[in-house]
């Protein structure tokens, strides 16, 4: 009885393997992106809430891939938000490669799901005509609570031929170690985010 917990067990890592392989296996648009910034635009998981600027996890990312990465996150931000400020502080900067993460206030403040998706779906249209490409990163909620989020982010990515990073507090949300607060990594939680996103989305951050 126990080999055969032990059997489906296994069998279970690896279908969760094959699942997590399969993101970012569909055409990705503008994989040689035109351009020359690179720009994190997002809320205040992107700025750094409480945290000095150069714990952020745009900062930390920076110095992982050798270049510059211009933090656009603003505190509060909705994808509303997000998609009034896009001239102003993403296209303005002549962008090459656009880390998307927006959508978690909307998430918590329970706004309408078609809202948010279409506003972010805006948003991947108007960068992608640049010619610059898109990492999109996802949020996890309460599927009973906040409805499939993960989901519609990873269909989103694949719809709009974007690179996907699945769930941004991957191993970060409740662990004590890495939170400044309930909802806000610390210094070493940004840390972690930024090693998993050059871990699974380097090669294309730094094109």
């Amino acid at each position: 009885f126990r080999s055969r917990r032990i059997v489906v067990a296994c069998g279970l890592v690896v279908a969760f393997m094959l699942l997590r392989s399969r993101d970012n296996s569909w055409p990705i648009i503008n994989e040689s992106p035109q351009g020359a910034a690179i720009v994190a635009f997002g809320d205040s998981l992107t700025s750094g809430y409480q945290m000095a600027e150069a714990d952020s996890y745009p900062a930390q990312l920076s110095k992982l891939i050798g270049r510059e990465v211009v933090n656009r996150g603003v505190s509060g931000d909705t994808s509303t938000d997000g998609l009034a400020r896009l001239d102003r502080d993403v296209l303005s900067e002549n962008p090459r490669v656009i880390v998307l993460a927006l959508g978690a206030n909307d998430m918590l403040r329970r706004l309408p799901l078609e809202d948010t998706f279409a506003n972010l779906r805006r948003i991947i249209d108007r960068v992608q005509a640049r010619g610059a490409l898109v990492v999109l990163i996802g949020v996890e909620g309460f599927p009973l609570v906040h409805g499939d989020y993960g989901k519609r982010y990873r269909d989103l990515a694949r719809e709009t031929g974007c690179v996907y990073v699945p769930d941004m507090l991957d191993g970060v949300l409740g662990d004590h170690t890495l939170m400044f607060d309930q909802f806000h990594p610390n210094a070493a939680g940004y840390a972690r985010i930024a090693r998993r996103l050059e871990s699974e989305a380097g090669q294309f951050i730094k094109r």
